[in-house]
């Protein structure tokens, strides 16, 4: 089970499924549109998850090793686990009759297995915004150093820096991973989109771009963690 910390005020999301490929995939996605996610592999272990993590939403698979993920959420009615917790189905059993029980028994969203991540987001951001209002902050801020998701407006301190498309969303993928090593492989997958076979140097380049722009203006913020990948982080302050 691993958490990771986006904006304080994020929605946080627990992802339910025993395929751990399953889990990594859709929390990385989740983390880059800047939610809060924990994971877990079993019905149990995500009643434990939602007393503790009290997630805004539950990406729930059925079919568990432990108990079924109808069974999770019969348990979360009966026991008052983490109040009204609105819970998105995903999951392979594509009968209607597992419909049906999903909805009666209290489902917000049902998805099947294949599935589109890109379709996931849209509708995680739909159930957060029917039951809990607006998704999360459009503001990102690391020590002096804030980003506007929605104006592409970015601050250090008192100072506007200009960032060119590419500059802004690999800064803003490195602020959702705030205190988190990413490596130059997953920032080719979420900044260019793609699986890239080429040479990673772009990723050396961007990153230099950065620093020029935003390491210049006060103490450093961007890391290299030598053989891993980058990290950006906020100054530790001397007490």
């Amino acid at each position: 089970m691993t958490t990771a910390t986006a904006t304080a005020d994020a929605p946080r999301v627990l992802v339910v499924d025993d395929e751990r490929s399953i889990t990594d995939l859709v929390a990385m996605a989740l983390r880059y549109e800047g939610l809060q996610v924990e994971v877990a592999n079993a019905g149990r272990q995500a009643l434990e998850c939602i007393s503790r993590f009290r997630p805004q939403l539950v990406v729930l698979d059925v079919m568990l090793p432990d108990l079924s993920g109808f069974e999770v959420l019969e348990r979360m009615a009966r026991d008052g686990i983490g109040g009204r917790v609105p819970v998105l189905f995903l999951t392979a059993r594509d009968t209607l009759e597992d419909k049906l029980r999903g909805f009666t028994l209290g489902g917000d969203d049902y998805m099947t297995k294949p599935f589109s991540v890109e379709e996931l987001i849209v509708r995680v951001r739909a159930i957060l915004r029917r039951v809990h209002g607006e998704g999360h902050s459009p503001r990102l801020t690391v020590g002096d150093l804030e980003l506007d998701e929605e104006s592409h407006e970015v601050y250090r301190g008192d100072t506007s820096i200009e960032l060119t498309p590419t500059e802004f969303k690999l800064l803003h993928y490195l602020m959702l991973n705030t205190g988190r090593v990413v490596s130059k492989s997953q920032i080719l997958d979420r900044v260019w989109n793609y699986d890239f076979d080429g040479n990673a140097n772009v990723v050396e380049i961007y990153i230099s771009y950065l620093r020029k722009k935003i390491d210049s203006l006060g103490p450093r913020l961007i890391h290299t963690v030598r053989g891993v990948g980058y990290s950006l982080r906020a100054p530790r302050t001397t007490p």
